[in-house]
């Protein structure tokens, strides 16, 4: 069983940052992480993920065209099993309010605590096991 985590942001350097943040696992094969870089791919994604279990997604808040708040109920109405963390570098109230309103498990600010986000990865895995 492949378990997949979705990162969901604009910046490409973001997939290079998970990867290295995340590479024994990765390489361990503990689970996969696929990266889109717009909402709309995300969308794809989320429909298409029949061949692995998705366990979590992580999105970027602000990104052009569709927002990680816009995203976020469209995600949770496809697939209502999977947690969303919302990650951004705007910490403030009202985001965290609207996003966990939406759905989202949590709201994670930039520079992102990789060592909460590990936490919540290993929740899910085992919960998938």
């Amino acid at each position: 069983m492949s378990l997949l985590i979705l990162v969901v942001d604009d910046e490409p350097d973001v997939e290079l940052l998970f990867k290295q943040q995340f590479r024994h696992d990765l390489r361990a094969g503990r689970f996969v992480m696929e990266f889109a870089q717009s909402a709309s791919s995300a969308l794809e994604r989320i429909s298409d993920a029949a061949d692995v279990t998705l366990i979590l997604i992580l999105s970027d808040v602000n990104m052009p065209g569709m927002s990680g708040l816009e995203l976020l109920p469209k995600a949770r109405s496809m697939r209502p099993d999977v947690p969303v963390i919302l990650i951004t570098a705007y910490g403030d109230q009202d985001t965290k309010r609207r996003a966990i309103e939406c759905g989202a498990e949590t709201l994670l600010t930039k520079p992102i605590d990789f060592i909460a986000l590990r936490a919540e990865i290993d929740t899910q895995v085992g919960r998938a096991a």
